[in-house]
């Protein structure tokens, strides 16, 4: 399941709950449902956060070789 697919979903969940049309049972159900995909999103955002630490932490390294590299040649 994708990020926005699970979050699709659980906005569809918090409309039904937030209707008051459902049953104690269905609200329960549902409400177990979001939760799992309230698990499911935080991951997700988790591992999306850590992608963009390693990918900033490259672009840092990368830019202090160039400046470190530029610092050489002008010396």
């Amino acid at each position: 399941m994708k990020f926005e697919n699970a979050l699709e979903k659980l906005e569809d969940i918090v409309e039904k709950l937030e209707s008051g049309g459902l049953s104690l049972d269905e609200s329960l159900e549902k409400f177990t449902e979001g939760v799992k995909l309230i698990k499911f999103c935080n991951q997700e955002l988790a591992a999306a956060e850590e992608k963009i630490e390693i990918v900033l932490k490259e672009a840092d390294d990368f830019n202090n070789i160039v400046l470190y590299k530029n610092e050489e040649e002008i010396n």
